[in-house]
């Protein structure tokens, strides 16, 4: 009996032979490269929501089986986990109707005035049911405004004039700062509490320096203690 579910299953399943999940396209400039894998990196290092989710970059949503995908810099979907062989076709790419939802959010990176952030991006997010849809601009290349955030209404996007990310208890930020070498105005995760979510090597610094401080605070004391003529080894 479940040989049998499973083979239904598999024929409801969309025929996705004929999709194409790489084109092997680079991405833009280093800008991009490095602000994308700040976004995810972050996340996948630090975030502990207590739920599973995926945070990925330039990886494709595919959203209708005849439809060519949609590739965003960055994005985030919750509930949901990799499939343990990501080698299978159809678990390459996230496919609408594997993962059964779209991302939450979604992050582009405006580099020039051809990739659709503001207008046919625009209205294939919202379609999909994105609820967050951020373009970050640091040129100021096809907006007013370095960043911009939108929010999912039953009538479509509507800009958002904060940057809390409330259904999902996270926030984003401009920070200048140095990632990788390279000191410029980045795009960064905050918890519901604003505090900035850490990269992988922020975190062990930040261990580091509380374990240096820690020594300190010891040796200072050990100091005291002799003074005082007790030996701090007893």
């Amino acid at each position: 009996m479940p040989e049998i579910s499973a083979q239904l299953l598999m024929a409801e399943l969309p025929d996705i032979s004929h999709i194409i999940t790489e084109d092997d396209e680079p991405v833009d400039n280093w800008f991009s490269e490095k602000q994308q894998r700040l976004l995810a990196e972050s996340l996948n290092s630090s975030w502990k929501p207590g739920r599973l989710f995926i945070a990925a970059a330039n990886v494709g949503i595919f959203y209708a089986v005849h439809q060519p995908p949609i590739v965003p810099d960055m994005f985030l979907s919750l509930d949901v986990q990799l499939a343990d062989n990501i080698w299978e076709k159809r678990h390459r790419s996230y496919f609408l109707w594997e993962f059964g939802k779209p991302p939450e959010v979604v992050v582009e990176i405006v580099s020039n005035t051809k990739g659709g952030e503001t207008d046919s991006k625009f209205r294939k997010y919202a379609q999909m049911g994105v609820a967050y849809y951020i373009i970050l601009d640091p040129q100021q290349v096809v907006q007013k405004n370095v960043l911009r955030i939108y929010e999912l209404t039953a009538g479509g996007y509507i800009p958002k004039i904060d940057r809390h990310l409330t259904h999902i208890r996270l926030g984003v930020t401009l920070w200048r700062g140095i990632f990788e070498g390279a000191d410029d105005l980045w795009l960064r995760w905050c918890d519901a509490e604003g505090n900035l979510i850490p990269t992988g090597i922020e975190r062990a610094e930040s261990a580091e320096k509380e374990v240096h401080l820690a020594q300190e605070r010891a040796e200072k004391l050990a100091e005291k203690l002799r003074l005082m003529g007790i030996d701090p080894d007893l």
